[in-house]
């Protein structure tokens, strides 16, 4: 089993995969899908121990990744987008050597590649140089070393990459077989690629992990799409009275059977209620063009979830400029109430200078009065008197 807590990994600025858990259990054949760019390989390579993680941890049978890589590796096989193939090299000669390099046994290795090579399907190019071969076989070569030691997880990355129709289905066809004995883990962004060889899906979206369920959960839908002949009375209500029948939409005419009309039964959890609708139009008396579950694409599903992903990215960015912009309100108050603060202090200084220099004024005046009076006392003085004079 793959336990994956809290997984993140950062290149500088950039964070190429955020925060993702998740669980693997044996048996699986798992699809990790997302777009250029949404952290599928990094992800990839962390699991590998190729890249260590910024932060979080990766454990195979409670075993963790990133303390002890080497004897985890020796438990997965690993197809990287680009096969680490040398083209001068025989094909068995390669093998071999993938061999010694996996630890195995000098006398089991003849029978590892042999074995390996009946798996892939190229037992008839062994002999053959890996220059020589097509891209179809170039990859089978990859996906042989990668599984030449018997691994208990399979880590395919972008397997079918730049193969034409008729490599790609042998490819699926091989990956379908491996998984009756593996874990596979395969990242693609070919949604065909989902639905033809995986039981569960991972979707991938800048880094964060928007979806997992099984490709049941995402492609189902509680409905049902009924095709019935135009002349059909009271589809509507009479449907309505259906114990799981939520509700009953009128989509229009069927593009396949003229003179018919397609109508969706939206339906409560649980089983659908098929063989019912069909008791009651041959009740009434309808012709039935067709009834089928309502399914979504694989296609819908991530283009919901794209545009899910882009909503609450959106409203984050909001929150953070609501917060940024509370941020600088906040400061320009600050800086407005230091500034207020700083020009009444400056009033306060120029009217006490104002004060003290009235104040100094004053007294001043009040000296030279002092001074004045002294004076007018002294005249006093020195002025003969009255009977002096006499």
């Amino acid at each position: 089993m793959i336990e994956i807590k809290n997984l993140t990994r950062n290149y500088g600025a950039i964070q190429a995969v955020k925060d993702v858990s998740l669980t693997i259990k044996g048996g699986q054949i798992v699809g990790l899908l997302g777009h250029n760019g949404a952290g599928k390989t990094t992800m990839m390579k962390m699991m590998t121990g190729f890249v260590e993680p910024s932060s979080g941890s990766i454990k195979l049978d409670g075993v963790n990744v990133a303390t002890h890589r080497v004897q985890v590796q020796k438990r997965i096989g690993y197809l990287p987008e680009n096969a680490p193939l040398y083209p001068e090299m025989l094909v068995q000669d390669y093998l071999a050597l993938m061999s010694e390099l996996r630890g195995i046994e000098p006398g089991k290795i003849k029978k590892a590649v042999l074995d390996a090579a009946k798996a892939t399907g190229i037992t008839e190019r062994l002999v053959q140089t890996i220059g020589t071969l097509s891209k179809g076989f170039r990859q089978r070569v990859g996906l042989a070393q990668a599984i030449i030691h018997n691994p208990d997880v399979l880590i395919l990355d972008e397997p079918t990459n730049g193969l034409d129709p008729t490599q790609i289905r042998a490819i699926r066809e091989l990956i379908l077989e491996l998984g009756k004995t593996t874990t596979i883990l395969l990242s693609t962004h070919i949604l065909q690629e989902i639905e033809a060889v995986c039981d569960r899906v991972l979707v991938l979206i800048d880094g964060q992990l928007a979806k997992d369920a099984t490709l049941e959960e995402l492609t189902g839908g509680q409905s049902i799409l009924l095709s019935v002949q135009n002349d059909a009375k009271n589809v509507a209500d009479t449907l309505k009275k259906l114990k799981n029948v939520l509700e009953i939409s009128k989509i229009g005419s069927d593009p396949r059977m003229k003179g018919f009309t397609h109508w969706r039964l939206a339906c409560a959890d649980g089983e659908l209620p098929v063989q019912e609708v069909i008791k009651t139009a041959n009740s009434e008396n309808w012709i039935i063009g067709g009834i089928a579950p309502d399914r979504k694409t694989l296609e819908d599903v991530f283009r919901d979830l794209e545009e899910e992903h882009v909503q609450i990215s959106s409203k984050k960015d909001g929150s953070k400029k609501d917060e940024s912009k509370k941020d600088e309100s906040k400061k320009k108050t600050e800086v407005e109430t230091k500034d207020g603060s700083k020009k009444d202090e400056s009033k306060k200084d120029e009217s006490k200078k104002k004060t003290e220099v009235e104040t100094k004024d004053e007294s001043k005046k009040e000296t030279k009065d002092e001074s004045k009076k002294d004076e007018s006392k002294k005249v006093e003085l020195n002025k003969p008197s009255d009977e002096e004079n006499v």
